[in-house]
């Protein structure tokens, strides 16, 4: 006898995708491999920064560290990348390395345990004595990285390539996050972005979020999850969607959620 087809680990969820508009594609792809769909609500859209002579800087450096794909993808638009005599790159998670590797930088080290600013920093090929770093990253954030590595002693070269620009979610992407079944779930990868769908929901939209499943892909966004009252919170070894996905599959083939 055939055996019955196994129906997909999230067949019949949804999950909230809160990227940079226009950056929603891996996460439809990840969720379409494991049977979910997507609603995505974009609180932030991302610009490129013309920085020149301090992407060139960054770029000479002994020791070169690009903190998201979107930094890979404007830095490549103003520069040619590629690996110098002696130098070492590092990504911040998966999806870093994968993009400096299309943009002509193979074998960029990242850091095993997870895709946080604390993880990169733990490697020990980051521990003291550092002499320069290039930083190419984005304005704001907590500024962990560049204060860690100044206080080892680094010089730090930072070219801000792009910036996160704000943006409020439509009334439309409100209103179908209001309608979505209890089979949902909220992936959380930056506390940024997460804010921005946050500050403009109202009590009752709060509450109803809480009682949804996040997906947080740090301890730290766990924490924070933990603070504001969310209880189903699903911890994911990185930002990359497949792991957030894997994640959240896990913990319903564990009968977690119903």
């Amino acid at each position: 006898m055939e055996k019955a087809a196994t129906a997909p680990a999230l067949a019949g969820w949804y999950v909230i995708s809160l990227r940079p508009s226009g950056s929603h594609g891996p996460v439809r792809r990840a969720a379409a491999a494991l049977g979910a769909r997507v609603l995505a609500v974009s609180t932030l859209a991302l610009r490129e920064r013309p920085v020149g002579p301090a992407l060139q800087a960054a770029l000479a450096c002994p020791v070169v560290v690009v903190t998201s794909p979107a930094a890979v993808v404007f830095a490549s638009r103003q520069a040619t990348l590629r690996v110098q005599p002696g130098q070492r790159w590092f990504a911040l998670g998966e999806g870093s390395a994968r993009a400096l590797a299309r943009a002509g930088v193979p074998g960029a080290i990242t850091p095993a345990g997870g895709s946080d600013s604390e993880s990169l920093l733990a490697l020990p090929s980051l521990q003291a004595p550092l002499v320069r770093v290039g930083l190419v990253t984005a304005p704001g954030g907590r500024g962990l990285i560049p204060e860690t590595l100044a206080g080892r002693g680094a010089e730090i070269h930072r070219a801000d390539v792009y910036r996160r620009e704000a943006i409020r979610p439509r009334a439309s992407q409100l209103a179908a996050l209001a309608a979505l079944p209890p089979r949902s779930a909220l992936l959380v990868t930056s506390s940024e972005a997460f804010d921005g769908l946050w500050s403009v929901l109202d009590a009752p939209a709060r509450d109803q979020l809480r009682a949804r499943p996040a997906v947080a892909s740090s301890p730290r966004l766990a924490v924070q999850l933990a603070a504001l009252g969310f209880q189903a919170i699903v911890p994911a070894p990185g930002a990359a969607p497949g792991k957030l996905l894997e994640a959240l599959a896990a913990d319903v083939a564990r009968g977690r959620f119903r």
